[in-house]
């Protein structure tokens, strides 16, 4: 019934500074990208691959708690094929990660760094 996920929606509080890090760090690219004058909002369609992210702006959308671990969504996780090649691709884009962990059941590397609003993004070895 249910394949895959078809995309993840991410609200920012500064559209322009989220726009440029998922397209210049992260590489997606826009695939539409919408005002809406009825919520004076920003709609932008992005794409890597087989990965798509809704990015949202909404005037005076509260904080998410992220830290201590808050109810809901936690973060977002992409396969990579070797999380040692993405690492040095995020940091000369001059992204920040955390140290790399190996997943103790799975003995898969996998890091995390944070979007411009702290969202944590989890990068995890599969291939």
């Amino acid at each position: 019934m249910f394949s895959r996920f078809h995309h993840v929606a991410v609200i920012c509080s500064d559209y322009d500074r989220s726009k440029a890090f998922y397209i210049e760090k992260l590489g997606y690219e826009i695939i539409g990208e919408n005002w809406r004058s009825d919520s004076q909002s920003w709609k932008c369609d992005l794409r890597s691959g087989d990965t798509q992210i809704e990015l949202f702006h909404f005037p005076h959308s509260p904080a998410r708690p992220s830290r201590p671990e808050a109810c809901g969504l936690r973060h977002l996780a992409f396969a990579v094929e070797s999380v040692a090649d993405t690492l040095a691709l995020l940091h000369e884009r001059g992204v920040e990660t955390e140290a790399v962990r190996i997943d103790p059941y799975t003995k898969r590397a996998f890091t995390f760094f944070a979007d411009p609003d702290g969202l944590p993004i989890e990068i995890y070895e599969v291939g």
